[in-house]
């Protein structure tokens, strides 16, 4: 009997307690509970669940228990009272206190003390005083929409100023703002008196002038129509040969400063041109996959090498004598041309993505490549075969350029470097740090005691080969810089996303334009 009444109250606590916790989870989809009431049904919610469970385990003491081994001595001895009664009525207890907080919830006790309904009042005296005092009206905005202002800066130079200068030239005309709800007021009439006095006579500015647009670039019809991304000046110094996105291969006469004719066009962007040692033609290349010898005196077409599965020609580099081609390739595969019998000579695989720059040594015997992942690999492109391979820098290796002696050679990179390395030891000799993007193109000026460089930083750089030292730096404001190579005088000549061929005087100052870009 005693044990099938503890199962009745477990089950009545358990109930109770499953109540509790449904309380709160109907709740809970309406709206949030005030912390108050959350807290107080989930305590007593678990309480009478965990003590529900004690009653059914058997673990807290009942009212009273057989004692099979206490002596018979009348009617009461075979009755031992329970080891902790007190415990026992405080779970008993626990039912009716969980009903209770029931239904006080139910009936809203709690309802007078949300703190909800009293923050949704607190702040509705605050406009009221406000009206009466326009002046601290407009001096909060002030700071307001200079902080606003601040961040957008760095990003976005020109439009920032646009929401801190209409107050800021104009300070007595920061009042001006709230006069308008002041003619309701009739009681204040002063107020409204000393702001129309203060008004100035004409109108505040309230949009700010947009910024000054930049100079406006030169342009002829027959320059490029996109970014020139290779320059190559002519072994008597007196032409320049491009190569631009808009497919374009174009032939300049630098003396008269004029386009002498279109050389060819390319299916897709045009990315390599070079003189080859007759004069009389050269080599092209781009992303459609062709290498092709052309005419320089009319552009015809001599011989198209195809590069097939291994993809568009990123970079190309001919040997001194004429009689070699070394490309680089998308696939990440060097092609090593025998031009004089118009046929591969080498397909050297090894690098793993595709090729950002190629050059060939002095004699004609080795070529150096390198990789958008910063992989330097060094070819002996007459037996085919590599000779080294280092991790040259962080990100991808451009502008490859052998010295003189064919024992040291310099890489651009994506990470913002440029290195001398000798190819003796393959280590690095030194670093010509300044620019601020990847370096993207180099040149040797004909002496050799010079290095170009341009890059993605908008900025051309010559600098000194012996000491790294940089001896000048320009830089036009008119976004990346993609070619760069030096004129027989000694001046630097750039090529970059704004369409123009640029001259540079070799001690530093201001360039000219010498080819400009089509119109837009």
């Amino acid at each position: 009997m005693k044990r099938s009444t503890d199962r009745l109250l477990a089950l009545a606590m358990l109930i109770v307690g499953a109540a509790c916790f449904a309380k709160i989870f109907l709740a809970a989809g309406d709206k949030p509970f005030a912390t108050t009431r959350l807290e107080v049904l989930g305590a007593a919610g678990g309480l009478s669940v965990v003590a529900g469970l004690l009653f059914l385990a058997g673990l807290l003491p009942t009212a009273a228990r057989h004692d099979p081994y206490a002596p018979l001595f009348g009617r009461d001895a075979e009755v031992v009272p329970a080891g902790r009664p007190r415990l026992r009525r405080a779970a008993l207890a626990l039912p009716l206190l969980a009903v209770i907080v029931i239904l006080a919830d139910q009936f809203g006790a709690w309802s007078a003390g949300e703190p909800a309904k009293e923050v949704a009042t607190a702040p509705v005296p605050e406009p009221t005083e406000s009206k009466t005092a326009p002046e601290p009206l407009a001096e909060p905005a002030v700071p307001a929409q200079e902080s606003a202002a601040k961040p957008a800066r760095p990003v976005e130079p020109a439009p920032a100023p646009a929401p801190v200068q209409p107050v800021q030239p104009t300070p007595a005309a920061a009042p001006a703002e709230p006069a308008a709800p002041l003619p309701a007021q009739s009681e204040q009439p002063a107020p409204a008196t000393q702001q129309t006095a203060l008004a100035p006579a004409t109108p505040p500015e309230t949009v700010a002038p947009p910024p000054p647009a930049p100079p406006a670039q030169p342009t002829q019809s027959d320059g490029h129509r996109d970014a020139v991304v290779w320059l190559a000046v002519s072994a008597d110094g007196h032409e320049i040969m491009s190569a631009s996105t808009d497919h374009m291969i174009k032939l300049w006469d630098i003396d008269g400063k004029r386009l002498i004719r279109n050389v060819g066009e390319h299916k897709d962007m045009a990315r390599t041109a070079l003189f080859m040692p007759d004069g009389k033609t050269a080599l092209t290349a781009a992303d459609d996959g062709e290498i092709v010898l052309r005419q320089l005196s009319d552009g015809a077409v001599l011989h198209v090498f195809s590069s097939g599965q291994n993809g568009g020609v990123r970079k190309l580099a001919i040997s001194p004598d004429g009689r070699l081609a070394v490309s680089g390739h998308d696939s990440g595969s060097v092609v090593v041309w025998d031009l004089a019998k118009g046929a591969v000579l080498h397909v050297l695989p090894g690098h793993d993505w595709p090729i950002s720059s190629v050059a060939v040594s002095p004699d004609g015997t080795k070529a150096l490549s390198g990789s958008i992942d910063g992989e330097l690999k060094l070819w002996d492109i007459l037996a085919g075969k590599q000779l080294r391979s280092w991790h040259g820098h962080d990100r991808g290796a451009y502008g490859a350029v052998f010295t003189a002696d064919g024992h040291h050679a310099v890489t651009g990179s994506g990470d913002y470097s440029i290195k001398l390395w000798d190819l003796d030891s393959f280590k690095e000799v030194r670093r010509f740090d300044g620019h601020y993007g990847t370096v993207y193109a180099l040149a040797l000026s004909p002496d050799g005691k010079r290095l170009g460089s341009v890059s993605l930083d908008g900025t051309a750089r010559i600098w000194n080969m012996d000491t790294g030292d940089q001896i000048a730096e320009f830089d036009p404001g008119t976004g990346p810089m993609y070619s760069v190579a030096f004129a027989a005088d000694g001046t630097l000549l750039t090529g970059g996303i704004d369409r123009t061929i640029r001259d540079w005087p070799a001690a530093g100052g201001d360039g000219t334009v010498l080819f400009a870009g089509a119109p837009e």
